[in-house]
């Protein structure tokens, strides 16, 4: 069974059988469509590991109803068993190597022999965003916020929902759980303009973060061979990359979701056009932003409590970020890198706003800074981030050659380099007119020639802008 990317030709038939057969079957049963459809998509990766997903769908649908059974002394007992559980399964599958390594290091330093204890598999897709849901769910029933679910099967369609089950948005249950129950009908303007957004979202994939990829992975896959503005060029190229490659799952998941009357949460809102790092956080990955926010830094205390210790919650918050992102101290120095620059920006500028040239530079600023910090996350380990850093401006001091010697060390000549730098900007223009309007409602609003020659020439771009025969994975997939 061949895996369903998104940008795979098995998906390509997937999806249109899934979407007729939905509106082809009457209400009742469209739940169990989604259901079957969903474990079929995820069982396609890896037909074993849908049993973790269908366990902690289990545990948490338990917990759920025997919370709002419980009297309250002991909900906080269930409510930490089924986080616990939940978290468990996600820590030895996705956690349990890094953590032995990292204690036999540590012991190592003390000049304690420790041989850690390494388990052979392979991480299962998704398995961080569902968890995130589940213990979502779980938490909300706690707290009274909504009511526990009684069918099992509409439960485990919400947790398992295909178009965001392996890279989120991870939902929140009080806006997806009552759309899978829901009675739809077929509307024609929300399936088109889910198609326009899948469009854009496979532009932004195969045209610009794939195209972007190849030299990414070149100097990442082995800096030590590189210098200078080399390794300053793919750390900017991997910027434009994660942005084009993320932000385009997102477009395409909630494109898909339209296709059945589903609204999925909106997932990113133009991040790089930020003039503070509160400002990027509050339209990078909301999903996951927001969901630390409720779930992490709210209940440590948030901003309600002293100057030190809110600052302490904020870096336990980005720190535990970074490690959700993956089992390596390269992520949690990300975390903890965006962590101490939000701290740093409190205390120098708080809440003030800029307006005019100084509202630009702080913008640069914080796409340079968020720049900066995406090094760690794309290096293979701090070894190899700190190469970069102590690398990246080798040269500088002859800028001719600096700039000339990075071009030609990454492999990317003067014409492709236009080419790209025109999608680029593209993106960066429809991102700053998306902050004032619906660009893709705004596109369907045009005249017909007018829309569809834009439909055209987004149809051959991709077609002919991006890399054939080859899917290639989102960056996300592998969390």
């Amino acid at each position: 069974m061949q895996a369903m990317l998104f940008n795979s030709f098995a998906y390509a038939i997937f999806l249109p059988v899934v979407f007729i057969l939905y509106w082809a079957l009457p209400h009742r049963w469209r739940w169990a469509l989604i259901l079957v459809s969903s474990y079929y998509f995820y069982m396609s990766w890896n037909a074993k590991y849908v049993v973790l997903i269908l366990f902690t769908t289990l545990v948490s649908y338990l917990a759920g109803r025997i919370l709002e059974k419980s009297v309250t002394d002991k909900k906080k007992w269930i409510l930490a068993f089924a986080s616990i559980v939940c978290l468990g399964v996600l820590f030895f599958f996705k956690y349990f190597n890094f953590f032995s390594a990292s204690v036999a290091d540590i012991l190592g330093l003390f000049s304690v022999p420790l041989d850690p204890i390494a388990i052979n598999f392979v991480l299962p897709v998704g398995i961080s965003f569902y968890t995130f849901q589940t213990i979502g769910y779980v938490v909300d029933v706690y707290r009274g916020e909504i009511p526990a679910e009684r069918h099992f099967g509409k439960y485990a369609a919400f947790i398992s929902f295909f178009p965001q089950l392996v890279a989120g948005p991870i939902e929140r249950t009080k806006n997806l759980l009552p759309q899978i129950k829901a009675e739809h009908h077929f509307d024609y303007d929300s399936a088109t303009y889910g198609l326009k957004l899948m469009a854009w979202g496979y532009f932004k994939k195969l045209v610009i973060a794939d195209g972007l990829s190849q030299h990414v992975g070149k100097v990442y896959d082995a800096p030590q061979s590189y210098e200078g503005f080399a390794l300053v060029l793919a750390t900017l190229f991997f910027t434009l990359q994660i942005y084009g490659d993320f932000s385009g799952y997102s477009d395409i998941a909630i494109g898909t979701a339209k296709l059945f009357g589903v609204d999925l949460m909106t997932n990113f809102k133009s991040p790089y056009i930020s003039q503070s790092l509160k400002e990027f956080w509050g339209r990078w990955h909301v999903s996951l932003s927001s969901w630390f926010r409720d779930y992490v830094y709210i209940p440590l205390g948030g901003n309600r409590v002293g100057r030190c210790r809110h600052y302490a919650n904020l870096l336990l918050t980005f720190l535990a970020s970074g490690l959700w992102h993956g089992a390596n101290w390269t992520f949690v120095l990300w975390g903890g890198v965006h962590g101490f620059g939000l701290i740093l920006e409190d205390l120098l500028f708080g809440k003030k706003e800029s307006r005019g040239v100084l509202r630009i530079l702080r913008t640069v600023c914080v796409f340079v800074f968020c720049a900066f910090a995406w090094l760690f996350f794309v290096s293979h380990s701090v070894a190899d981030a700190w190469y970069v850093i102590t690398h990246a401006l080798t040269g500088i001091g002859n800028p001719v050659e600096y700039l000339h010697k990075g071009f030609s060390s990454i492999g990317i000549g003067r014409a492709k380099f236009a080419v790209e730098a025109c999608f680029w900007a593209l993106l960066f223009v429809v991102d700053y007119h998306s902050l004032k309007q619906d660009m893709i409602g705004m596109m369907g609003k045009r005249g017909i020639v007018v829309r569809w020659g834009l439909y055209i020439c987004l149809a051959l771009l991709v077609l002919f802008c991006s890399q054939k025969g080859v899917a290639t994975e989102f960056v996300y997939f592998q969390f």
